[in-house]
């Protein structure tokens, strides 16, 4: 930072001077300067205070204490912000967050954090601050960007040391999102962890259970809830859970036996889980479903009566009372018990239909019809197709009616609208009462999904009607309690007391949910009030004139609060920043200032707004069963211990959602001493993606401090702040040069670090992720041209403890000799680096590219697909063939008539071969839904959707080869038979769009996929792969030109060849090649394939449109809709591959395949010797990194073998792989030498021929030369290896591992120092 601004060390050393003299000019000793004063001895107590601390801090015995330091801290922090008008080092707002957030005070934390991102710019060195930014952001359900810090802390720190309370999460935050095999990963790798946590590892191994248990895993959830069980010193409110857990999966799921055992299974288990807590609403609940299921009419009553005395009023316990009154013929009861229900939850689907039901039975049609499109309406609605039937049923059934027969006819019940007003419980509006305000003004809703993360209740069927309805021979087997003993009317509430008695109360008016005002907002009476005083405004009176003038203040300060805390609502325009304006998320406490400012040039949609659906958890509750951790440590933030039971819901991860309502209800919050509670169900933001999020509003008490924490144009930051490209936010328009998925190619070839530049920035441009300044005009919060007219004053800045968090970059020439860079590096210190990474030191963490700019016009979206005819053998291996497919510019060739010019027998991989070869060869198999090549259903045929789910089994090929056969002669039967039908089909064919959607509902035909099969056995595929040796060298399987040849191992489909069966409609999700290599693909044929390609440039719009739709890009399996393609300006190449073309896929080229016709298709993956090659295949490397995701291609294992085996003449190429050399051979210096200094022996271990590269067996990154294994396997040279950091994780002093060495230091300092640039052959080798 420039000299002008005022610094930590200078602030420090002369505060006590300056708060005198501020003391001197107060006449009372009590002055609030003197107040604010902080001693030496409080500064050093402060000095050590950072994010890391979040959620320890009341563990600590002064942790009382403390925050009252941090209270007062901040005070003087903010004072004397305002005495420098903002003037001050970007490390004072840093601590200035730390502080906030040790207070909890997350609004203030994260306008400090985002002042200190705008100002700093590494600030992505400095994981406290990432770690400090992602725990606000999981503060206000800002998921997506919560994912992106965390992620961010892990990568520039893997050892970091709150890495358990990260990877907890991001298991839970990806359990959210349904992306199960992260979730899944992030919460093994908390597990694993020995350093300490805000939970315990019964409740992480809780969450492990209910995640098989979301995922319908249900016998490794039962498993695992089992074996939990068994766990020593159990905390009661886990084991209650637990219990709870097993009790509702037995009455839900055959587990054991028949209905009888399993019910009485799990009345046995949710007994024993109110005997651990008998106050669990949740638990009686679930029980009086289990008494109604057995016919236990009064029991379940007397079940569902205690889960509403227990927990807070639940609709699906009032439909379920509904239904008990209903079977028992009390039709008036169950009424009132189903307005009850959908009251409290307008979406409430079963309660709709159970109420269409009754309506109908009493011979309502009318009713029943209003009831039934409130339950299509639903989001949770499973039967919308069966629903809409009925309804014109009905409808048909009324106009077949004389006129007037309905209205001359007596009701049974009364009508829905005059059924909204009747009384209902006073227990019930007791409860909504104290609950309503909060509960309402916090619920959050998305574009798709209301996400419901309730750890206390497993997924609950939304079956049809049966769910809740008791079939009528069990209603004919039931004694009549009409009769015997009437189940008491919820017109009176009445308590039970024990015995069989229901003492009566009052009858309370209903307050509907939708009247609920925000206590800021104004109440609908008002409103109306307001319209009828603004209609006669002309004849009003000076009391009336005075009553309007207030209530347009009020409702002018209710739209801003709208505005501000749920962004636009349901009829406003939609969201204002747009997709491609996405910034950090800015607080919208509860204060009385709110500003805007700094909005970026660049942002063309107008003002940024908060997500309607970013919440924050501390008034609409935390998400997780257990107090993820607080600055109160233990004490945490708790749930209520009961949720409203969600119908087709899991614990923490289905999604319910109803649009433009912000009223609906959620339980309130509850402390409890144990960490894993039922959670509330709530509704929570998992942002979707295109909402816009603002950095702009800045909270603070103070509106002068609060513009010094925004900076102000003209005297604070220059016009180009905001402009600057958020990496944990990205927030770009255009598509640069070195915006790439991690380091740019100039920056990963740059022999030496450039120095930051310094040269401003136009304000309409954008600049790159990895640009150290990003468009920043200030020093220090200033513009440059008054830079010098700084007041200069002394800051209470602690000084700061020498943190290891902030990484320095280095700065090491590529063409010193190792010897030299070794001694450099050591005189480095740590170097800065606590990781593997293979990039650029000053390079921030990957980001997927943007959006090209400008984007192309919509002529361009289909563009031609770059084709090449070969007519012989000497068209196949003319030079510039191989140049033309591997030129970055053509993202795909297909190169046609191959077989045919060079001779191959394709016959050698057909079916009928394959099976003579080696019919019981496994091949894996994958079942799909046959669906049209350019559209992807969903499996009820109503909406297009991104998922594409397949199911995975094995057999062989000879069995698949059957089922190939059987297919085919199956469809020619169905065409012979469809032949007689030919017009209507065509007729069929040729309706719009629509109808043709209307026509797809319903069940698809279920096909079957072989795909992976694995040919690399050279015995048994003997003559198939000597055949593939006529390609040309640059497609062949091994090459001296083909990177992976130089791997040195086999890595199965990549340096491998695979076979692929299909039939019509088998496909091959979205994807891009592992670590970006190109692909080789040959359809054997019969039939056709038909491909869909994308550039490599739009893989980051592909990457935001998965996010979008909950899907990982790396590792789920999706279909891209087309449509949204075109919205987004993505070119899509479409063609057809037929049999004998080569289809070459280009570096990163994302690519989607199906099956036209019966076919066979062969594959592998080729490495080109470019540099583009191999910059794509490094990015993606450390983009997996990021993402947890292995890298099947071991960049630096191949990085040293390249060294030894290749003579590299490209610069460009050479200088990646030196610095890649490098940047391993000091890290291994600076690892071998920290584990010698600690005591740690090293033992030398070397490699065997062809020894696979190896992986940490817990986080599945590369390990290379040291690797890390346990004692137990090394005795039993099994050698599970572990990388630095899992090892320390589990065994903080590495005393149960042992370190092997692979490589001797000399060996790798001769390779490096014999890697050399060659001089150039010919100009054409690349």
């Amino acid at each position: 930072m420039k000299s002008c601004a005022l610094s930590l060390a200078t602030a420090a050393a002369t505060f006590g001077d300056e708060e005198k003299k501020m003391a001197a000019e107060k006449e009372s000793g009590e002055s609030e300067e003197e107040s604010l004063t902080l001693t030496v001895q409080e500064r050093e107590a402060l000095g050590g205070l950072d994010s890391r601390l979040f959620g320890f801090l009341s563990l600590r015995e002064d942790g009382a204490s403390m925050k009252t330091l941090l209270g007062k801290a901040v005070h003087c922090y903010e004072s004397l912000i305002l005495k420098a008008e903002g003037k001050v080092e970007s490390d004072f707002f840093c601590q200035l967050g730390h502080f906030n957030l040790l207070l909890e005070d997350y609004s203030k934390a994260l306008s400090a954090y985002q002042r200190y991102y705008s100002l700093q710019a590494d600030y992505w060195k400095n994981a406290a601050f990432l770690y400090g930014l992602g725990l606000v952001y999981f503060y206000y359900n800002a998921f997506h960007w919560a994912i992106k810090a965390f992620q961010d802390v892990l990568y520039v720190d893997p050892s970091f040391c709150r890495a358990k309370e990260i990877h907890l999460r991001l298991g839970l935050m990806f359990k959210v999102n349904t992306d199960y095999e992260s979730s899944l990963k992030h919460f093994q790798l908390a597990l694993i962890d020995c350093n300490p946590c805000t939970l315990s590892n019964a409740e992480i191994q809780f969450h492990i259970a209910h995640l098989y248990e979301t995922q319908r895993k249900y016998h490794s959830a039962k498993e695992a809830y089992e074996q939990l069980l068994k766990t020593e010193n159990l905390p009661a409110q886990v084991k209650a859970t637990v219990l709870q857990q097993l009790g509702w999966m037995h009455h839900n799921m055959d587990l054991v036996g028949d209905k009888a055992t399993k019910e009485s299974y799990a009345i046995q288990y949710l007994q024993k889980s109110l005997e651990a807590d008998p106050n669990s609403g949740q638990s009686w609940y679930f029980l009086g479903r289990c008494y109604s299921s057995i016919g236990k009419v009064q029991d379940a009553f007397i079940s569902y009566r205690q889960s509403i005395d227990k927990s807070e009023a639940s609709a699906d316990t009032w439909c379920s009372i509904g239904v008990l009154y209903q079977q028992q013929n009390q039709p008036m009861d169950a009424l009132q018990a189903y307005i009850c229900a959908v009251q409290l939850d307008h979406g409430h689907a079963a309660a709709w239909m159970d109420l269409g039901t009754l309506y109908e039975s009493c011979n309502q049609p009318q009713d029943a019809i209003k009831c039934y499109l409130n339950a299509t309406r639903s989001k949770t609605c499973s039967s919308t197709s069966s629903l809409a039937a009925r309804i014109k049923l009905l409808q048909a059934q009324l106009c077949n009616l004389p006129q007037g027969s309905l209205q001359n006819k007596t009701k049974l019940l009364p009508s829905i609208e005059e059924a909204w007003s009747l009384p209902i419980p006073a227990e019930l509006t007791s409860r909504q009462g104290a609950m309503n305000t909060a509960q309402q003004a916090y619920k959050v809703h998305c574009p798709n999904t209301e996400l419901v993360l309730d750890f206390s209740q497993t997924l609950i069927s939304q079956q049809s009607l049966s769910v809740h309805m008791i079939t009528c021979s069990q209603v004919e087997g039931l004694p009549t309690l009409a009769k015997k003993k009437r189940i008491p009317s919820p017109t009176k509430y009445r308590t039970y007391n024990g015995s069989d008695n229901w003492n009566s109360g009052q009858t309370i008016s209903p307050h509907p949910v939708q009247q609920q005002a925000h206590s800021w907002g104004l109440t609908p009476q008002k409103l109306q009030h307001l319209e009828q005083l603004r209609a006669n405004k002309d004849n009003l009176n000076p009391a009336q004139r005075l009553m309007l003038e207030q209530l347009e203040n009020q409702f002018v300060l209710m739209q801003q609060r709208q505005v501000f805390f749920f962004g636009l609502h349901k009829g406003q325009s939609s969201h204002l920043a747009g997709s491609n304006d996405e910034q950090p998320l800015f607080p919208t406490g509860s204060t009385q200032y709110l500003q805007a400012a700094c909005t970026s040039s660049q942002n063309q949609n107008g003002p940024h707004t908060l997500p309607r659906n970013s919440v924050p958890q501390g008034d609409a509750l935390n998400h997780f069963s257990s107090h993820i951790a607080t600055s109160g440590g233990q004490k945490g933030i708790t749930f209520t211990k009961e949720s409203k039971p969600s119908r087709n819901r899991s614990l923490g991860s289905e999604t319910r959602r109803q649009d433009g309502d912000t009223s609906n209800s959620y339980a309130g919050v509850k402390e409890l001493s144990n960490h894993v509670h039922q959670a509330t169900t709530i509704s929570i933001s998992s942002l979707n993606h295109g909402d816009s999020i603002s950095p702009n509003l800045i909270i603070t008490d103070n509106p002068q401090l609060s513009a010094l924490l925004i900076g102000k144009a003209n005297d604070s930051v220059g016009p180009g702040t905001c402009e600057k490209v958020n990496n944990t936010h990205p927030a770009i328009h255009t598509k640069t040069d070195n915006s790439v998925a991690s380091s740019p190619s100039s920056a990963i070839s740059t022999a030496t670090p450039s120095p930051k530049s310094t040269e401003p920035t136009s304000t309409h441009s954008v600049t790159s992720l990895n640009s150290p300044h990003s468009g920043l005009h200030t020093i220090n919060g200033e513009g440059l041209e008054n830079s010098q007219s700084s007041t200069k004053i002394d800051l209470p800045i602690i000084n700061l403890k020498s943190d290891p968090q902030i990484i320095p970059s280095m700065s090491v020439s590529i063409y010193s000799s190792s010897t030299e860079v070794l001694k450099a590096c050591r005189n480095l210190g740590k170097n800065g680096l606590s990781n593997s990474h293979i990039l650029l030191d000053k390079c921030p963490p990957p980001r997927p590219p943007a959006s090209p700019y400008p984007p192309l016009p919509k002529e361009k979206l289909n563009p031609p697909t770059p084709s090449i005819y070969l007519e012989n053998k000497r068209d196949a291996f003319f030079p510039p063939l191989h140049q033309f497919c591997t030129n970055p510019k053509n993202p795909v060739t297909v190169i046609r008539g191959l077989a045919g010019a060079l001779k191959l027998d394709l016959g050698l991989f057909s079916t009928k071969t394959l099976v003579e070869a080696n019919n019981e060869h496994m091949v894996e198999v994958r079942t799909q839904l046959l669906q049209p090549a350019d559209e992807n259903w969903d499996p009820t045929g109503t909406k297009k959707i991104w998922r594409y789910e397949s199911n995975r089994s094995h057999t062989t090929i000879a069995k698949y080869a059957q089922y190939q056969a059987s297919s085919f002669q199956e469809s020619l039967r169905e065409e012979n038979e469809r032949k007689t039908q030919l017009k209507d089909y065509s007729d069929n064919e040729s309706t719009s769009s629509d109808n043709s959607g209307r026509r797809r509902k319903g069940p698809f035909k279920t096909i079957k996929f072989g795909t992976n099969i694995d040919l690399s056995d050279n015995k048994k595929w003997k003559l198939q792969l000597h055949e593939l040796t006529k390609l040309p060298a640059f497609v062949r399987v091994v090459s001296a030109g083909n990177l992976l040849s130089h791997v040195g191992h086999t890595i199965p489909g990549m340096n491998t060849v695979q076979l692929y069966m299909k039939v019509p409609g088998s496909r091959t999700p979205g994807h891009q090649e592992n670590n970006n290599f190109c692909s080789v693909n040959i359809n054997i044929g019969p039939g056709d394939c038909e491909w869909f390609v994308v550039p490599e440039d739009y893989w980051g719009v592909l990457n935001e449109f998965c996010e979008k739709n909950n899907l990982n890009f790396l590792m789920s399996s999706w279909w891209p809709n087309l449509e949204d393609l075109y919205e987004a300006n993505v070119p899509v190449y479409r063609f057809i591959q037929r049999p004998g073309d080569l289809v070459w896929i280009n570096a990163g080229t994302v690519h989607w395949v199906q099956a036209v016709g019966w076919c066979n298709n062969i594959a592998w993956n080729v490495g080109p010797l470019t540099a583009c090659q191999y910059k794509l295949a490094v990015e993606r490397y450390e983009w997996n990194k990021l993402q947890n995701v292995k890298s099947f291609v071991p960049m630096v294992h191949l990085s040293w073998n390249m060294a030894r085996n290749i003579k590299v003449s490209d610069p460009k190429l050479f200088e990646m792989i030196k610095y890649c050399l490098l940047k391993i051979l000091k890290q291994c210096q600076s690892l071998r030498e920290a584990l010698v200094a600690a005591g740690k022996e090293i033992l030398w271990h070397g490699r065997t021929k062809n020894e696979p590269a190896h992986y940490c067996s817990i986080c599945e990154v590369e390990v290379f030369n040291l690797l890390f294994v346990t004692n137990e396997s090394n005795s039993q040279r099994t050698y599970i290896v572990h990388c630095q950091d899992c090892a320390r994780k589990t065994s903080g002093n590495l005393e149960n591992f042992v370190v092997l060495e692979q490589y001797k230091m000399e060996d790798l300092m001769q390779v490096y120092d014999q890697f050399t640039l060659a001089p150039s052959l010919s100009s054409s080798s690349s």
